[in-house]
């Protein structure tokens, strides 16, 4: 393995399908990983997560519920276009969606946070429509949608962990 990953739950188990990145993390953190790949809850705590990219981590998987406007359930791999978000601002604290982390890793990189403080070279995220009757809903707990999903989100982020690995298998054997 010629770069570590790290797998992330993002969201807020208290609002329904928001806490879709911690379930998919709780089910992933189960299963035995190759040296290398580390998964972990981040759940609301967004400049954790943002420290943690800033680690060494040459990929990143992150986890949460996305809404795009398709039914619920529906999973989703979405590229960032890095280059695309929006400037410097700073980052609400108690509201880091996965946009708002990014931000804050590519300003912590550029201010040089730590010394060895670098972004991750590939970044993807794996997200899940939320019912949004869950996120206003009185009771935590994933919507049926969301919950039956759970498992095919599961075997996404393997084999997305696997791709990576060959990949960067064969960018080290060239």
């Amino acid at each position: 393995m010629t770069g570590r990953i790290l797998v992330a739950g993002i969201g807020n188990v208290f609002f329904g399908d928001d806490g879709f990145g911690v379930e998919v993390a709780g089910l992933l953190a189960r299963r035995e990983w190759p040296a290398g790949v580390d998964v972990s809850d981040f759940g609301i705590r967004g400049y954790d997560l943002a420290f943690a990219l800033l680690d060494g981590y040459r990929s990143a998987i992150l986890l949460d519920a996305t809404a795009r406007g398709e039914a619920p359930g529906t999973l989703y791999v979405i590229d960032p276009e890095l280059d695309t978000l929006p400037g410097p601002a700073v980052p609400d604290g108690h509201g880091l969606d996965f946009a708002g982390v990014l931000q804050l890793v590519g300003r912590l990189a550029a201010e040089g946070a730590a010394p060895s403080a670098t972004e991750p070279a590939w970044i993807r995220i794996v997200g899940c429509e939320p019912d949004p009757r869950s996120l206003d809903a009185d009771e935590p707990g994933l919507s049926a949608a969301v919950r039956a999903v759970l498992d095919d989100a599961v075997r996404l982020v393997e084999d997305i962990v696997r791709e990576r690995m060959r990949e960067e298998r064969s960018r080290s054997d060239a």
